[in-house]
C-alpha cells in the first residue's frame, strides 16, 4: 500500500494526495495505491506535478493499515506526519492526539 507526499508551497505543511485529487493535511484522508501502474501513472501526470506551483518534492510512501487507519512504515514519514518535532502542544502532533491520523 502507498501513498503520494509532498510539501504545500504555500505554506510548507506535509500533505499528500487525497481521493479527489486535492492536497489534505492528514495521512487518513490520503489516497491509497494498492497497483504500481495506477501509482507510476498519478505520479507522472499533472496532478501532482510541480509546475501547478502548489506543491514540491513529490514522492510515494509505504503505508500499512493500523487500527482502523493508515499510518506510515517509516519512521522518517510518521515524524512528518505528525510535525514539527519542537514540541508535542504544535504541529499535527497536537491536533491528532499525538497518533499519525
Amino acid at each position: 500500500m502507498k501513498i503520494i507526499t509532498a510539501n504545500r508551497l504555500l505554506d510548507g505543511e506535509v500533505v499528500w494526495l487525497g481521493p479527489q485529487d486535492t492536497w489534505v493535511e492528514t495521512v487518513g484522508e490520503a489516497r491509497v495505491f494498492e497497483d504500481t501502474e495506477e501509482l507510476k501513472a498519478v505520479l507522472g501526470s499533472k496532478v501532482v506535478s510541480e509546475e501547478r506551483q502548489e506543491v514540491v518534492g513529490v514522492y510515494e510512501i509505504e503505508v500499512e493499515p493500523k487500527d482502523g487507519s493508515i499510518v506510515p512504515t517509516k519512521l522518517r514519514e510518521a515524524i512528518r506526519a505528525l510535525g514539527p518535532t519542537t514540541h508535542p502542544a504544535f504541529g499535527k502532533q497536537a491536533r491528532a492526539g499525538g497518533q499519525a491520523a
